[in-house]
């Protein structure tokens, strides 16, 4: 008996400085690891910022570009039916926004969600006010009844998408 309190008596400091040096050894590493991921962090934003900051400004600019007003101003109407001629404005709001898919990765989903939306309204408000029209009649007709019916709105969906882009922006950058 004497014998195993002689060997406790050193082993149990053994043991005691054997767990306290890993649970050092431990935290230190714990920490070294948020630190290295803390500036692998801090370096890939400085690289993606540029990146982001375009993804914004390219969904501004595709917003900007399916408002009717500058809609109807770029997709001219020539000589169509109004049938043909709102096939032709949602035809070009489609383009625009395929064209545009690959920034969803670098906005936020609320962000995304709000040009989605936008985009679909826009669309849907289009089709609803191209019913008011004959299909048969001149694209030129389409085309005024949509500049008044934009020009009778307070708020536009892609206005509201706009402005929740740049306070993202001022929020974030």
């Amino acid at each position: 008996m004497e014998l195993f309190i002689e060997i406790l008596k050193y082993a149990l400091p053994s043991i005691f400085l054997l767990v306290l040096t890993y649970m050092m050894l431990s935290n230190f590493m714990d920490n070294e690891e948020k630190r290295r991921l803390y500036f692998l962090k801090k370096e890939t934003q400085k690289s993606a910022l540029p990146v982001r900051m375009a993804a914004y400004e390219r969904i501004a600019l595709f917003l900007e570009r399916i408002h009717p007003d500058r809609l109807l101003i770029r997709v001219p109407a020539k000589d169509m039916k109004a049938r043909q001629y709102r096939n032709l404005l949602v035809e070009s709001i489609r383009i625009e926004f395929e064209h545009n898919l690959s920034q969803q990765i670098y906005l936020s989903d609320e962000a995304w969600n709000l040009a989605v939306n936008a985009k679909s309204a826009t669309v849907g408000m289009i089709n609803n006010w191209a019913q008011d029209i004959d299909p048969d009649a001149p694209a030129f007709d389409l085309s005024k009844h949509i500049l008044n019916k934009v020009m009778a709105m307070d708020n536009f969906p892609t206005k509201g998408a706009i402005r929740y882009l740049k306070g993202e922006i001022r929020a974030n950058f």
